[in-house]
């Protein structure tokens, strides 16, 4: 049996599901017969036959017995925006439709049902919208209760979709979000970044516990700017339907060889293909990439993307962030593939900053690679600091090395150079110490919510570690002032901080050190 990490992006309108196994790259998970290929997504669609039904027809099904179109009761669809946000209805006794929370729920268990039969997870990870991340984490613990899965873990889009697009912790960025049903830019920052911990995915569940009393905080991206319309690949598909068949009405089946044209113009300059009405021969559709550009700035999506850039770039400068400060376009969803949506974005920002890899997979990859394969224990309660010779005040002072948050164990060391503070020093101190806060209390909003926290007031005050490492020797002896070790700490995964050193006089580099263990 194959373990690894299962990472399910809910979306909209398009679902997807990625695999790691430990060693491995991750991967698209095919789910026959419920996803489509090239690439192999799910349809968010389901269709309940009656009330009871717990086996509805998923994703690709309710396409192919052209169910997908109409606002049947039997048909869910767009329910993934409303859960956890309050808005969805509450179903009546006996009725057909299921509340948004009910129908992810059942979603997710089908795709669970529909894994490969080799394949035996370790960990789920799913993603959530910023807006509505605590609701969404709270279904997501009943949802999964049933999932025969011992990690649960939940992390926001923004930041998966950042991160699966190989941007850095601490950036600054534009997600142009044109999903199925939906068109949304947000402009956010990271977490993470200089002198801060990098984000990571929140364990609801770890060897098979939930874990009420984590000590981890909710850490989603911040937002800055964010605007929207109920706009998306759909209505597309209904223009070109419009267009190229006004004597029809919009069936399902028609949407869909109108979808395939658009989705074929994504990479052609023309496309053809065959559609059966249900009366009448087949008949040819043609677009050309021309055409369709046209359709959609006649139609509006062009002012429509300009309307809401500009509402979310006037909030950006309201928060100090010009322009300038952004440091990545991100577009995401599977219509940002669109010609016209890529012609936008390059005429609006530098190329090197608009990342066009993997629209569709980036949640999914991002939440894989935030859910290392290694096993997360927990976070730092304390952090860690060492004192080190401070050239231009000539003194020394407590710089940070990991701090209360942290995940461990750390993905990359923390590098350092440490100078020496007299002349002629043999050796350099390793003195390591606990940051203690004074105390000023504030009021800050997480996710509207009200919440009372402490910062410090000032620098620092550091408590030393009650054991100290053993100095570092130098030979020769170092001079005030001279760069003279690189250090790099890591923290494993017993909790053990751990030293790497070199000596940049003589080029040597010294064997690992356990300097102590963290909390």
């Amino acid at each position: 049996m194959r373990g690894g990490s299962i990472a399910i992006d809910l979306g909209s309108t398009t679902t997807v599901v990625a695999h790691q196994a430990a060693g491995e790259p991750a991967r698209l998970l095919p789910l026959s017969p419920l996803s489509l290929s090239d690439p192999a997504v799910v349809p968010t669609l389901l269709w309940l036959q009656h009330p009871g039904d717990r086996q509805p027809l998923v994703g690709r099904q309710v396409l192919e017995a052209g169910l997908a179109d109409g606002d049947h009761p039997q048909l869910h669809r767009d329910f993934k925006r409303q859960i956890g946000s309050g808005q969805g209805s509450t179903p009546q006794v006996g009725e057909q439709r299921l509340s948004p929370e009910q129908a992810g729920s059942l979603l997710l268990k089908r795709l669970w049902q529909a894994l490969p039969a080799d394949l035996a997870p370790e960990r789920l990870v799913l993603t959530a919208p910023i807006e509505t991340y605590r609701g969404y984490r709270q279904w997501l613990l009943e949802a999964c209760e049933q999932l025969a899965v011992p990690e649960v873990a939940l992390l926001d889009e923004p930041t998966a979709a950042a991160i699966g697009a190989g941007l850095p912790a601490g950036s600054t960025v534009l997600v142009v979000d044109l999903g199925g049903g939906t068109l949304d830019l947000s402009l956010v920052q990271l977490q993470g970044g200089e002198g801060r911990a990098a984000p990571i995915a929140q364990l609801l569940r770890f060897a098979g516990r939930t874990l009420e009393n984590s000590r981890q905080q909710l850490r989603c991206a911040r937002v800055i700017g964010k605007a929207g319309l109920a706009l998306g690949g759909r209505d597309i598909d209904r223009w070109i339907a419009a267009s190229l068949c006004p004597d029809q009405p919009a069936s399902g089946s028609l949407l869909g060889a109108c979808e395939r044209l658009k989705c074929a113009l994504s990479s052609d300059t023309s496309a053809l293909v065959l559609w059966s009405p249900p009366e009448g021969p087949t008949r040819e559709l043609r677009l050309s990439r021309t055409d369709l550009e046209d359709l959609l700035r006649n139609e509006g999506l062009i002012a429509a993307l300009d309307q809401l850039l500009e509402s979310v770039l006037a909030a950006g400068r309201a928060a100090g962030i010009g322009p300038e400060a952004i440091s990545a376009v991100l577009p995401v969803g599977g219509s940002s593939q669109l010609s016209s949506v890529r012609q936008w974005l390059a005429e609006r920002w530098p190329q090197d900053r608009i990342h066009l890899q993997r629209p569709v997979e980036a949640v999914a990859l991002g939440a894989l690679a935030l859910t290392p394969g290694v096993q997360v224990r927990d976070v730092l309660a304390e952090g860690v600091s060492l004192r080190c010779w401070d050239q231009r005040s000539r003194r020394h002072r407590w710089h940070p090395l990991f701090l209360a948050g942290q995940s461990w164990p750390t993905t990359a060391p923390l590098e350092l150079m440490l100078a020496c503070s007299r002349d002629d020093q043999d050796a350099l101190e390793l003195v390591l110490g606990q940051p203690l806060a004074e105390q000023r209390r504030e009021v800050v909003f997480e996710a509207g919510v009200p919440v009372l926290r402490v910062r410090p007031a000032g620098e620092e005050r550091v408590r030393p570690w009650t054991h100290q490492p053993e100095p570092l020797p130098l030979v020769p002896p170092g001079q005030q002032g001279q760069d003279r070790l690189r250090l790099r700490f890591a923290i494993d995964d017993q909790g053990q901080l751990v030293l790497d050193s070199e000596d940049l006089l003589s080029g040597e580099a010294r064997p690992p050190r356990i300097l102590g263990r963290v909390r």
